[in-house]
């Protein structure tokens, strides 16, 4: 939730539209929904903490289309978006209610804004210092995704055995095992690094990238912020 309130104090403070705005709140409607879960472990909490993570990605894809500050594709294009994730809710909720269509459709999305997101880093040749912030967000980014993927695979087969050791370890230790939560860290740090990657590109297409650049609240949250100028001896 701090990554997300982070990013969207950021694009408000700073006038960088609507779209991030609503990038950012789609990741803390991410965290809600997942927090509103592991407190009730309810199948409608669980759908809430699912179903957003595909929104949010539809988000971001949005946002990399519509790049300009005037809308090109008018109401089209919000509504084949719309379309096309209520359809996925409405087969997940009714029809195949197993999680490898949620994993591939949000997989498909994720491909799509991959995709869409590297063709506007091409079409923006960006200087040197964006490239280097460019690049940390899409390391980090993926680390977290796929770092916080396979810990939460190791998790689903181990469970047993690492029940076992954390019943060994004891308290404070046994926290270093809990899996299931080193997946929600990993994957909130790596979502939060793509989306500053996804604005990093819109700031970079507007020419206002060399302004900003990536901070990082407390040492630990990062969160985009203007440079500060560099002192003349």
């Amino acid at each position: 939730m701090t990554l997300a309130l982070l990013g969207m104090y950021s694009s408000i403070r700073y006038n960088h539209g609507k779209r991030v705005t609503v990038m950012y709140a789609g990741l803390l409607f991410v965290s809600c929904g997942s927090m509103a879960f592991h407190a009730t472990l309810k199948y409608t909490t669980q759908l809430l903490d699912e179903l957003p993570m595909l929104y949010l990605c539809a988000i971001a894809l949005y946002s990399l289309v519509e790049i300009d500050k005037d809308v090109k594709y008018g109401l089209k294009l919000p509504a084949i978006i719309a379309m096309f994730q209520t359809a996925i809710t409405l087969i997940y909720l009714f029809w195949i209610q197993h999680p490898a269509f949620h994993q591939t459709s949000f997989g498909l999305t994720a491909l799509g804004t991959i995709i869409y997101a590297h063709k506007r880093l091409i079409q923006i040749n960006p200087c040197n210092a964006t490239q280097r912030t460019l690049s940390r967000a899409h390391l980090f980014g993926h680390m977290g995704m796929w770092g916080g993927f396979l810990i939460w695979n190791i998790d689903n087969i181990f469970c047993h055995q690492l029940r076992s050791y954390r019943s060994y370890l004891g308290f404070p230790f046994d926290g270093l095992l809990q899996l299931h939560g080193w997946w929600h860290i990993l994957t909130a740090y790596g979502s939060t690094n793509c989306l500053l990657y996804v604005h990093m590109i819109r700031l970079a297409w507007h020419k206002q990238d060399q302004l900003f650049g990536v901070h990082y609240y407390m040492g630990l949250f990062p969160y985009i912020s203007t440079v500060q100028p560099k002192k003349i001896d």
